[in-house]
């Protein structure tokens, strides 16, 4: 943990996923705007990385877990943290995950339950853990990654992203009047190292105009979570693809049918 002499009055983030792509670029914004940060993450080395970054940049605190958060007993650290009384987390950031490159049926099924579990089952966990403390200070914000995809007929990853969606909407609503936002943000086509990881070409996924930047679409995410938005969906171009997805489903089930393997590629 950083040293600072005081706690920031903007109070502290907790992000996971923090080491690259939305996750880091989350990190990084939140220390601009001044809050003091619990970076969770698998790669210890990366993790320390991107702390010494950022302490040395935004001049905040920074504290470091190195968790698996599909595994129980470090998952359970993560959670203990975000029940803290003492060092309350003020902002969640569920961002930890992952896609697969193969089809369902060529993937074994545990690899698709793990995938399941982090898109899902974790950020259920993690939100339930912090909520009680935010509940009782009447603050608190919750932003959970999901994807455009989650309004599509995908795959796995497009329902398992669904979740955070359908219950960002529930909670923001539940919650709200009593001082706790849930932002659920969905994105499109993000350049970050997510895709390169599956071993998949941006180019032969989508088009150049359909890509956003990491930046403008974190700074997009906050500012929707700041106004207390359920859902935040960068760029005009996805809002309007977005709205074409709810009345166009059967056309887009045909476009999927037909588009073979990248009909099932991540989209973030």
């Amino acid at each position: 943990m950083a040293t600072e002499s005081s706690p920031s009055p903007q109070g502290t983030a907790l992000v996971t996923g923090a080491t690259s792509g939305i996750g880091a670029e989350f990190a990084r914004q939140l220390a601009h705007d001044g809050y003091d940060l619990v970076l969770v993450a698998r790669d210890r080395t990366r993790l320390d990385a991107v702390a010494v970054e950022l302490r040395e940049a935004a001049h905040v605190a920074v504290e470091v877990i190195a968790a698996d958060l599909t595994n129980s007993t470090e998952r359970d650290e993560v959670e203990r943290r975000l029940k803290s009384a003492t060092d309350p987390i003020t902002f969640l950031v569920n961002n930890a995950g992952y896609g697969l490159p193969q089809e369902f049926e060529r993937n074994s099924v545990d690899d698709e339950a793990r995938m399941l579990e982090i898109l899902a089952i974790v950020p259920l966990r993690l939100s339930h853990a912090v909520l009680g403390g935010m509940l009782s200070r009447e603050s608190g914000t919750v932003l959970n990654v999901a994807s455009i995809a989650g309004e599509a007929p995908l795959g796995l990853y497009a329902a398992a992203k669904a979740w955070p969606l359908s219950f960002s909407r529930w909670a923001n609503a539940h919650y709200r009047s009593r001082g706790v936002t849930f932002t659920a943000l969905a994105p499109g086509f993000v350049r970050t190292e997510f895709h390169s990881r599956l071993g998949i070409e941006r180019s032969s996924i989508a088009p150049k105009w359909m890509w956003l930047d990491v930046e403008f679409v974190v700074r997009s995410a906050l500012r929707s979570a700041g106004r207390g938005r359920a859902v935040s969906i960068p760029s005009l171009r996805y809002k309007i693809l977005w709205s074409v997805m709810k009345v166009a489903q059967p056309l887009i089930m045909v476009f999927v049918a037909r588009a073979g393997r990248a009909s099932n590629t991540p989209t973030r």
